[in-house]
């Protein structure tokens, strides 16, 4: 009998994918399913990207790029982390992939080696634990609660520090929590890394856009901190982009080097056409292009916090960024259906995708498992019924 290797035997399916996938298959047994699972926005790409692409395929700009990107592009990118995010990097510490997942994984394959130890402040985003864990690498996972609005302190991330400890890996704003850490808060970690000179900082920042505080703040901007990060971004979330596929990161010369010979092997560059695509994004200014998106999420967030906040039991934090609210929903667990008892937050995502006929995603494949990941990206009118439906099937427990 044919046996998967070792390796892939370590991986989780995606729970967001996973849930995404059960959706599908109870919308064709006729069902009708209000899916808030994936971390998806509902608008289209501004037509001005779309219009670079079609001309890209006009011109003929359809074969092999260099690895990481054409080179205009990644000066463009140069461009929008100097404007936007004050981080100065050249064009040969730019590396453009297949999306941001793809420049996680280049990242993490390039830097860890088995047994080494990676800090994930929770919540995280699904698939950190799984990259990590394919190189062979330990996640070793910090607590945080709505309490704490979902962040760590400089303190609890010292505490997780060992000999083994080699990088710090988190997002701001953060997928699931929305959590934006401040200006003060990174100054706060980054003061004290530097007793940790040997740690390096993977900062995810691919909601940048998508923030409703006054400024973003990238922790790689700090002088202690510049040699030490490896930011990473792309054009999925701000620019409505997701299906395009690219990503970037923007790091240290030795990890971008080693990022382009990995990608090399694996898949070379990215879509030519997609490429083009980014390079506009990247020369547009972004609070223009984002506007509108973010104004909507912003009152969506505040409407499907008040129909949340109306349901007994459940605690929510404000969440600052992104397109997710993130409750504590362990009121319910213990309670029962009058079939079967909801024991944790898997079952309760279960318990609402068939009965309620919302699909969720469970907190415990982001580090939290008293919580649940609720995407707003949807009409009003969805979130209006999913949370109605909610409220109702939540009632029904005892």
């Amino acid at each position: 009998m044919t046996k998967v290797s070792d390796r892939l035997n370590r991986l989780t399916e995606s729970a967001t994918l996973a849930m995404a996938r059960m959706s599908r298959e109870l919308i064709a047994k006729g069902h009708d399913i209000i899916s808030l699972s994936l971390g998806e926005p509902d608008f289209d790409t501004p037509e001005f990207i779309k219009e670079s692409a079609k001309k890209a395929i006009d011109d003929n700009f359809s074969h092999y790029t260099p690895v990481p990107g054409f080179l205009e592009l990644r000066e463009a990118i140069c461009g929008k982390f100097k404007r936007d995010n004050n981080l100065d990097y050249t064009p040969d510490q730019i590396v453009v992939s297949t999306g941001a997942k793809q420049s996680l994984s280049n990242v993490c394959m390039s830097l860890l080696n088995s047994g080494d130890e990676v800090i994930l402040p929770c919540p995280y985003w699904v698939t950190y634990t799984e990259l990590v864990k394919l190189t062979g690498g330990i996640p070793i996972e910090i607590q945080s609660s709505v309490d704490t609005d979902f962040k760590v302190t400089p303190d609890q991330i010292e505490a997780a520090i060992t000999p083994k400890t080699k990088a710090l890996m988190f997002s701001s704003p953060c997928n699931p929590s929305g959590s934006v850490y401040t200006k003060q808060e990174l100054l706060d970690i980054a003061k004290m890394l530097e007793k940790y000179p040997d740690i390096f900082i993977i900062s995810d920042e691919i909601y940048e856009h998508i923030n409703f505080t006054d400024a973003h703040f990238s922790i790689g901007t700090f002088p202690s901190m510049k040699d030490r990060t490896i930011t990473i971004n792309g054009v999925s979330k701000g620019f409505a982009m997701t299906g395009w596929r690219v990503g970037f990161i923007g790091a240290p010369l030795w990890i971008a080097k080693a990022s382009n010979k990995l990608q090399g092997q694996l898949t070379s560059a990215t879509c030519s056409i997609a490429q083009k695509a980014t390079k506009t994004a990247m020369l547009s200014e972004p609070k223009k292009v984002t506007a509108l998106m973010k104004e909507a999420f912003f009152k969506r967030r505040n409407m499907l916090l008040e129909r949340l906040n109306e349901i007994p039991g459940i605690k929510c934090n404000i969440p600052q960024g992104a397109f997710y609210i993130f409750p504590d929903f362990s009121y319910y667990f213990g309670k029962k259906d009058g079939e079967e008892v909801i024991k944790n937050s898997n079952d309760l995502c279960m318990y609402l995708l068939n009965k309620a006929h919302v699909a969720l995603v469970s907190g415990a494949a982001f580090g939290n498992p008293e919580c649940i990941r609720i995407s707003y990206a949807a009409s009003d009118k969805k979130l209006m019924e999913a949370a109605k439906r909610i409220k109702d099937k939540l009632a029904e427990l005892r």
